[in-house]
């Protein structure tokens, strides 16, 4: 009985900690609508900042315990001035932007703080001692409970009372929940929301730098630790419902057990477990536990696409640039040849994920999957079956396909972020199994030596590459102009309408589903044709927000988008990644800048321009 008293207790203890992550992420986005990627820095932040006030500046404070928790709220308060910063110089600047753009952003903020703790603090681990008086541990029957991690458990529900009574019994509270209605009607009636928004996103932060620092005495703080919290972040906050702190709570609770009770049952698979309980609350209530209804909210406005003339410019004139960089690809040393395959790759896999955006409106993070299915399944046909590259290619895209099909009614009861994270939970699935199936994928260790593309057909194989990387976007060109392409956008605009007007905007949505995934699995079995070898990255949740950003900084409704968005992303960090050691943080920095001063990407500099010069007109 004592073993699942402990177990219990083991999950309680996780929870607390996801639930004051997923606390300060739901604040945030209930008031500013921003999906907060960085979150997980500020944890780490929290994290790092304390760990090194007790281990390297100020050690004598570890033997104290008020010194020790001065240490950790100092974390807490880092954390905090730091959201602070970015409130100001970039929430409040994206703040009429669609929410996918501020998601880049805050992706390009986690880059930047990732290096500049690399600077400061090095890359070393930071193992802080134990708190003092609470170095032992509770017997509970034959086992044994650490001290410090019963006293941590508790503080959850504190929090969850204290940010309950915060938001109920005081007038700041209340216009925070009103703000999270109504942000504009707020605004009208003389609220200034400025002031506001900046407390709730300091005390999000802060909320995220205080569960950095409360880790300390459990387990070393490192520089990898803010992915991962942040995903089951986003777990616990979407299963939870989208603004629900109660929800948060409940969802954290769950995923706390699970974990706990997965790793001692199912330790090959307690990743899958996480992300599949999730799926299976997200099939039963597509709004999360204590959510609203996915599509409540009102709908952005879509930009259309340049005019059919516009087009024609711009396809000329990616055929010339095309067959410059196929020159360049032949021409050129191994290392542009690669990042050049590397780009033209990134650009098919964006390409598919734009089509699925602009055209049905569904949004993607875990569009790797497909990718990653594409490409296991071309690495694994080719070493059990000795399939050649263009069957490993063909046998990708149907694994993709027929992954997407299976998914397609699932999706279709979702809408909006909730659709976005059913789509991850799936990619994580996906990711974890690779990760954890090792008599299948080889685990971390890959599928490597694989003899898919011999030396002597490299030519033809970057030439293939060009060619359906240009056949791609023809093919986008004409489907936006098509019949098919108009019954899309109608469907994403205006579904009711477009239902009463008899359009299948299932069957259709469904079939760019589908097409899009192909695509992205085509896409994959080009990367392990490209690299002879396969990893578990492939389906990770950075490649799928590499995805996202590819089609986001080079503009969702550009129709060469993708291309300039695989160039900047891959072909320009690739050149910098030679001359700069902390080049992921410099790239970072470009992509917030682009985000604030060009939020259509980087084709959309040209629109901009125009509607400053009628501004100014």
């Amino acid at each position: 009985m004592s073993f699942w008293f402990i177990q219990c207790l083991n999950g309680l203890s996780h929870a607390s900690t996801l639930f004051m992550m997923a606390a300060g992420l739901t604040l945030v986005f209930g008031v500013t609508r921003i999906v907060n990627f960085a979150h997980g820095s500020f944890y780490m932040l929290g994290a790092m900042f304390a760990g090194h006030l007790l281990t390297q500046w100020l050690p004598l404070w570890s033997e104290q315990a008020h010194l020790y928790l001065a240490a950790m709220l100092l974390g807490a308060l880092s954390a905090a001035l730091l959201g602070a910063a970015a409130e100001w110089c970039l929430f409040r600047p994206l703040r009429q932007s669609p929410p996918l753009y501020p998601l880049v952003a805050t992706f390009g903020l986690s880059l930047v703080v990732h290096d500049v703790l690399l600077a400061w603090m090095g890359p070393a681990e930071v193992f802080a001692p134990r708190f003092p008086g609470l170095k032992g541990s509770v017997q509970i029957g034959e086992d044994f409970f650490p001290q410090w991690q019963l006293l941590s458990l508790l503080l959850g529900p504190l929090v969850w009372l204290a940010l309950s009574l915060l938001l109920t019994k005081t007038r700041w509270g209340r216009q925070v929940r009103a703000a999270t209605q109504d942000r504009d009607m707020l605004d009208a009636l003389g609220v200034n929301p400025a002031p506001l928004m900046l407390g709730v996103v300091v005390l999000g932060c802060g909320l995220a730098g205080l569960a950095g620092a409360l880790q300390l005495p459990r387990e070393p703080a490192n520089l990898q630790m803010d992915l991962q919290m942040v995903v089951e972040t986003f777990v616990v906050v979407v299963m939870g419902g989208l603004g629900s702190i109660s929800g948060a709570f409940y969802a954290a609770v769950l995923i706390g057990c699970v974990h706990a009770f997965g790793i001692y049952f199912f330790p090959q698979a307690t990743l899958v477990l996480i992300f599949f309980t999730m799926a299976l609350v997200l099939a039963w209530r597509p709004q999360g536990l204590m959510g609203e209804l996915p599509g409540a909210a009102p709908r952005e406005k879509v930009p259309a696409f340049m005019g059919a003339a516009s087009q024609r410019v711009l396809i000329l004139a990616a055929g010339l640039m095309w067959l410059v960089l196929s020159g360049v690809m032949v021409l050129a040393d191994d290392y542009i040849q690669h990042v050049l395959e590397d780009v033209f790759i990134m650009m098919l896999f964006g390409l598919s994920l734009q089509a699925m955006m602009s055209l049905s409106g569904w949004v993607s993070f875990g569009h790797a999957a497909y990718f990653g299915l594409g490409a296991y399944a071309a690495a694994l046909s080719h070493l059990h079956w000795g399939f050649n590259a263009v069957q490993a290619a063909l046998c990708g895209m149907a694994c993709a396909g027929l992954a997407a099909y299976a998914m397609s009614g699932l999706l279709q009861r979702s809408a909006g972020v909730y659709l976005a994270m059913l789509s991850l939970a799936f990619a994580q699935m996906v990711w974890a199994g690779a990760s954890q199936w090792i008599s299948l994928t080889g685990g971390d260790n890959g599928l490597i030596g694989l003899q898919l593309l011999p030396g002597a057909s490299r030519t033809a194989f970057q030439w293939t590459l060009v060619a359906l990387s240009a056949l791609a976007t023809v093919g986008f060109a004409r489907l936006i102009r098509s019949s098919m392409g108009a019954a899309l956008q109608a469907g994403r605009d205006a579904p009711l309408r477009a239902l009463a007007s008899g359009l299948q905007v299932t069957a259709l949505n469904n079939r760019v589903f589908w097409l899009s995934a192909s695509v992205a699995g085509l896409a994959g079995s080009l990367w392990a044709i490209s690299k002879g070898a396969v990893f578990p990255s492939v389906a990770s949740v950075a490649n799928s927000v590499d995805a996202l950003m590819v089609v986001l900084l080079g503009g969702v409704h550009h129709l060469l988008g993708a291309l300039a968005g695989s160039a900047f992303l891959v072909g320009l960090g690739s050149e910098m990644g030679r001359h700069f050691d902390y080049w992921r943080g410099f790239l970072g920095m470009l992509i917030m800048v682009l985000m604030v001063f060009a939020p259509e990407g980087v084709l959309g500099w040209s629109k901009r321009d125009r509607s400053m010069q009628k501004a100014q007109a």
